[in-house]
């Protein structure tokens, strides 16, 4: 059984719109609130609030005259916007993310319902407090006999509703077993480069845009602040955007789904992209080519078909290496594409070089998760 998240998009009605839009405005208070209570805690006091005490407290806001209209929404999502605050806090604290922002209005919103806040009947969701089911566009089916566990609405920048369904699919999606295994090294000129000595080509998403981009946010920047053209130079900013992700995100997705059902087992570097970025150089090429989300999408789509995805240490010379004898050169600038060994005299290029070497390295990783495997399987038996 695996949880996954099937993603469309609807269009409210307007009394739906209404309500969803004053939900969501009241999970952004309630957040910020929230937000603002525990930082003012830990500042003046030293005082860590958590999740039991912020609840207690929009106990309380909801009694009070001015925030009465806390009480005209469903409380699960002000519960969740709490809880999600709770999560924030919680990685920060574990340094995996920086100190939680506040919400704001300009960035759309979402809102979360669990099961208490919403009817699922005949294929159709009806939100808490929503009498008329919400006109989604089922763009593909959801797998048979599942139920939605929790339900997420979300309003983007660009003003288009969202609607997230998670639920628990307990069908078998392993793919049938192959003999394909393949090393990637990612790379900015061509966006993945294959053992085998493909190479795909990099879309650059973000500069097929930028002169449209650039044309509407200089239009933006002429607007007056608080005005209603500003506003409309706000949405077609963010369309564009929009667009962008979109354009990226599908290209990733048929390119990992490729190379998941045609390979047993893959194997990619364990980069720190969030330390690159830090190259002022080349942060922007990195950030459109989207390595992080590009190894994300490998490893659940790995999980949920039966292959094997292996990282290899991001220190790991895969590209001073010769695959061949297997030398290791002293440098190697990024402007050498193309490089000749100097023990066995073997001829390669850099980028194929470099996959070659990690699927090496990854086939060295699984046969020895392998033998531990065994290993214990061994000692338990012995000690049965």
């Amino acid at each position: 059984m695996s949880e996954k998240a099937y993603r469309y998009r609807f269009y409210p009605t307007s009394e739906q719109e209404n309500l969803l839009r004053r939900t969501m405005g009241c999970v952004r208070l309630v957040y910020n609130r929230a937000l603002a209570a525990r930082t003012q805690a830990w500042s003046e006091k030293q005082e860590r609030i958590g999740y039991t005490q912020t609840s207690k407290l929009l106990t309380g806001w909801k009694k009070e005259e001015d925030l009465d209209f806390l009480n005209e929404v469903s409380s699960v999502p002000l519960q969740q916007g709490l809880r999600h605050l709770q999560t924030a806090f919680t990685n920060f604290f574990a340094g995996r993310t920086k100190h939680p922002t506040f919400k704001k209005k300009r960035n759309g919103g979402s809102a979360e319902f669990t099961k208490a806040a919403f009817r699922w009947k005949n294929g159709r969701v009806f939100l808490a407090k929503c009498s008329e089911p919400l006109d989604i566009r089922w763009s593909r089916d959801l797998p048979h006999g599942c139920t939605p566990s929790t339900v997420t609405v979300q309003l983007t920048p660009s003003q288009q509703w969202y609607i997230s369904l998670r639920l628990n699919d307990p069908a078998d999606r392993t793919l049938p077993p192959t003999e394909g295994k393949v090393g990637i090294d990612v790379g900015i000129s061509s966006l993945v480069t294959l053992s085998t000595g493909e190479k795909v080509a990099n879309p650059q998403t973000l500069n097929k845009y930028q002169k449209k981009l650039r044309r509407a946010q200089k239009s933006l920047n002429r607007k007056q602040k608080g005005s209603r053209n500003r506003e409309k130079a706000r949405r077609k900013v963010a369309r564009i955007h929009q667009q962008i992700s979109d354009t990226r995100k599908d290209h990733l997705h048929k390119l990992t789904t490729r190379l998941v059902r045609e390979n047993q087992t893959i194997a990619v570097e364990n980069l720190s992209v969030k330390n690159m970025v830090k190259n002022h150089k080349l942060a922007r090429a990195i950030s459109d080519a989207a390595w992080g989300e590009f190894v994300r999408q490998l490893e659940y789509k790995c999980q949920w078909y039966g292959r094997t995805l292996v990282k290899v240490d991001r220190w790991f010379p895969s590209s001073k290496g010769c695959s061949k004898c297997g030398h290791i050169i002293n440098k190697l600038p990024l402007s050498i594409r193309e490089w000749d060994c100097p023990e066995c005299g073997a001829h390669h290029d850099r980028d194929i070089n470099a996959a070659l070497n990690i699927l090496a390295a990854g086939l060295a990783v699984k046969r020895l998760w392998s033998e531990r495997q065994t290993s214990r399987i061994s000692v338990r038996r012995a000690v049965a």
